[in-house]
């Protein structure tokens, strides 16, 4: 909201400056934005009147004026405005005059010189370049009674100081001039003027038939008729200005009136063009397929869920937010219906933004208006309109139907103390809430307050506690330190940060991707098998309607996008939260009861393996690619992986992650039908983690280096095809426990048999049909002494043992 710090300081005057008004307006809630003068400095431009206006001898549009600036003798001046003519008074910039800055940033200094061979000693100035407004369609017309010589910017009161409040949507009292004076005069303790506002005579008892059919939708209608209004005069230049100076152009007399009005005191209000309306007014919620042409041009349809005026043949009026064409003021009105009303905030809240408009009249109902004062503001509208356009009042139609009640709060001073955090007393509290002027009722150690008609945000004991706080001065409030010890979070040495696992995973060759949480519902479905997710209340889009509870489909997401800009590779990864519903789960300062938000890392690989290079043939990337990339992110600890499905993954080409025996994630490619739903040409792999487990890793432990030579034995094994590495490498582990010598065993050859030609025989000691052979390189070491043939063949023979017992294993002969 924007007003004249003049126009504030005629309801409350405090002995500030301007800029500690400002100050202390927001440091008592009500922020001042912008505080800046009405004009930007010039020098030397003084009132002046032109005594003579001849036409210039050698050029069509321009004139040369005798101006009587207070100089003693009269100034010759050439000036091309179209309204320079004799008798009036404009500004005038005398030689040396510095005007306010152009286009280009610099001021614009005024010099003695020639026009077209005519000397001009000066310059007649328009708003434009006074930088008043924009308006340069002539000289700045100055009020008859200016004196002459008096500098412009006394005349004009252009030092006069616009403030721009930033309100929030609880501060609905404040969108007025005297709502922000009641406000500094609580503040200050400065008196608060209230001028009164005397009732019209009235010429005649006539009133407009109104039925109001909506309680719900309006609880109080007040209007007054009034007749042989003249609306071809012109708004006073002191109201064309103080509007102005708020941001509203001038359009009507009568409606700078209604205008003037709502700033003044906050209150919206309609002026109705009588003879336009036909019968009586209806105040309704609208009906399916009602249209109406708003005074703004755009014609709108209502349906049953916006409040409406209507009269016995059409509608009328938007109701609280704007008035209609057909029933609009014109210049040819003679006889007007001035309305004021209290509309429900709830009735009006939302209305504007379904037409995609706004309105300063909407912008205040919809926060709540003083219900209170409909007669009294009708009554300043007719003072006003009387006063200038002339006219005759009718009797005052009012009817209260339904009025917000008043619910009185509580307010527990030792609590305000405790919130504040400041000693209080029952004085203090009782001082700040009677200077706002609410009326209290003592208690003890409580004060009850019954909020007043013009404050909508006074519901609870925490909104009280706010109007103390606010009144003592939130910059008066003590600084305390805090009491509990400030100690530095030491991560553990077994935990690396989050970052440590970004730099892994970038250096790896994979970007970083950042997402939203909120996702497709079907996602959710199809590529985590989650049938009930989180679902958002009011979600911001459609396609983000629950909450993710796996990062798959945001990477899948992301490698569409990069596809469809044709990128030939593409490696991402996302590190962030899932949301899952879990019971167990309470509510704490960090979790929310029955929603489990575990972190995860998850990466997808598409493309070649390798970017291009020139001395080999790529290839594209595959499941033991991947594999790599997480037993690398996992380094030193050592991943397992199990054969298992996934609801986003192929079923053939997919595993689990296990460390230490505990799944921490899933490893695969995308299921084929995935892959034809998002129309990828190859399918991409993916992994998914848990982030606790990547984090966590081992301390390194010291151990010394070994001092003895390793002995190295080679097995070739002959097990059933179904018998997998893992498998055969548990086997040769266990029969190896009880020695205690062997130090590692690698898998180095699969022999596999060709099938026989028919009516071949097989060979003494062949392999059969569904057996296969693996040779394993078995590696023993003894940390007391190199190890003899004699401590080695044991162990070996309990490990063919062990696999012959375990896996039907035999030594391939």
């Amino acid at each position: 909201m924007q007003f004249p710090e003049s126009w504030l300081r005629e309801f409350c005057n405090p002995p500030l400056d301007s800029a500690a008004l400002a100050e202390t307006l927001t440091m008592g809630g009500f922020e001042v934005e912008e505080r800046r003068p009405v004009a930007p400095p010039f020098t030397r431009i003084v009132v002046g009147e032109i005594k003579e206006a001849v036409q210039h001898p050698n050029a069509d549009r321009l004139r040369v004026c005798q101006v009587d600036a207070g100089q003693g003798a009269l100034l010759n001046i050439v000036c091309g405005a179209p309204n320079a003519r004799v008798g009036i008074k404009v500004p005038c910039a005398l030689v040396g005059a510095e005007l306010p800055p152009g286009e280009d940033g610099k001021p614009f200094l005024i010099k003695l010189g020639k026009l077209r061979g005519v000397e001009s000693q000066g310059m007649l100035c328009s708003a434009r370049e006074l930088k008043l407004s924009e308006d340069h369609g002539g000289l700045l017309e100055l009020d008859a009674d200016a004196p002459i010589g008096a500098d412009v910017r006394d005349v004009l009161k252009l030092d006069d100081a616009l403030l721009t409040l930033k309100l929030t949507p609880n501060l609905a009292h404040g969108l007025s001039v005297y709502g922000v004076a009641r406000e500094l005069a609580a503040l200050t303790g400065a008196p608060l003027k209230t001028p009164a506002i005397a009732p019209v005579a009235t010429s005649f008892s006539d009133v407009l038939p109104v039925k109001v059919e909506a309680p719900d939708l309006c609880g109080r209608f007040s209007g007054r008729i009034v007749r042989g209004v003249n609306t071809k005069v012109t708004t006073p230049a002191w109201m064309v200005e103080r509007l102005a100076r708020c941001g509203q152009r001038s359009v009507t007399p009568l409606v700078d009136i209604s205008n003037y009005v709502m700033f003044e005191y906050g209150q919206p209000s309609h002026i109705f063009d009588l003879d336009k309306i036909h019968g009586g007014l209806t105040v309704r919620w609208g009906k399916a397929g009602e249209q109406l042409k708003l005074l703004n041009g755009t014609t709108i349809t209502v349906d049953e869920k916006v409040g409406v005026i209507a009269d016995d043949r059409e509608v009328e009026s938007l109701a609280g937010i704007m008035g209609g064409d057909a029933t609009s003021v014109t210049d040819d009105t003679r006889n007007i219906y001035v309305e004021a009303a209290f509309w429900w905030p709830e009735a009006v809240q939302g209305r504007s933004r379904r037409f995609n408009f706004s309105t300063d009249a909407g912008h205040r109902y919809e926060r709540g208006v003083d219900p209170s004062r409909t007669v009294q503001i009708i009554e300043r509208i007719t003072q006003l309109v009387v006063e200038i356009c002339g006219g005759e009042a009718g009797k005052m139609d009012d009817q209260t139907l339904r009025l917000p009640e008043a619910a009185p709060v509580t307010l527990r001073v030792a609590r305000a103390a405790r919130v504040i955090g400041m000693p209080l007393t029952q004085a203090q509290c009782a001082d700040a809430l009677h200077r706002l002027g609410f009326e209290i009722t003592e208690g003890e150690g409580t004060l009850t307050v019954t909020p007043p008609p013009h404050r909508f945000d006074l519901l609870i004991e925490e909104d009280l506690i706010e109007e103390v706080a606010r009144l003592i001065g939130f910059n008066n409030l003590p600084t305390t330190a805090p009491l509990a010890p400030i100690t530095a979070r030491v991560r553990p040495e077994a935990q690396r940060s989050r970052f440590a696992v970004r730099r892994s995973v970038a250096a790896l060759g994979y970007q970083e991707t950042i997402n939203f949480s909120f996702v497709e519902a079907h996602w959710e479905q199809d590529l985590a098998g989650n049938a009930n997710p989180v679902k958002l209340l009011n979600p911001i889009a459609s396609q983000m309607s629950v909450m993710r509870s796996s990062l798959l489909g945001s990477l899948l997401q992301v490698l569409k996008f990069n596809l469809d800009r044709k990128a030939p590779r593409v490696r991402v990864f996302e590190l962030g939260r899932v949301f899952l519903r879990d019971d167990s789960v309470v509510t704490t300062d960090s979790t929310v009861r029955g929603v489990n938000q575990p972190m995860r890392v998850a990466g997808l690989a598409w493309g070649d393996a390798e970017a291009s290079r020139w001395d080999g043939k790529p290839q594209r990337v595959d499941f033991y690619d991947v594999k790599g990339d997480v037993e690398a992110l996992l380094a030193p600890r050592v991943p397992t992986f199990e054969a298992a499905e996934h609801p986003a993954l192929h079923p053939g080409r997919s595993a689990r992650v296990l460390l230490d025996g505990q799944a921490i994630g899933f490893i695969g490619e995308l299921h084929p039908r995935w892959r034809q739903k998002w129309d990828f040409t190859q399918a991409p792999v993916l992994f998914e983690l848990d982030l606790d487990a990547v984090t966590a890793r081992p301390v390194p432990v010291a151990q010394p280096v070994p001092k003895h030579q390793a002995v190295e034995r080679d097995i070739a094994v002959v097990v059933a095809e179904a018998v997998s590495h893992d498998a055969l490498m548990q086997a040769i582990r266990a029969g190896a426990s009880a020695s205690g010598l062997l130090r590692d065993a690698t898998l180095f050859d699969i022999y596999r048999p060709q099938p026989l030609r028919e009516g071949a025989a097989a060979a003494p000691g062949a392999l059969a049909p569904g057996e296969k052979s693996m040779a394993v390189r078995l590696t023993f070491q003894s940390d007391a002494a190199t190890l003899t043939d004699e401590q080695v063949e044991p162990a070996v023979r309990a490990i063919v043992e062990q696999l012959g017992a375990t896996l039907g294993g035999r030594l391939r002969g």
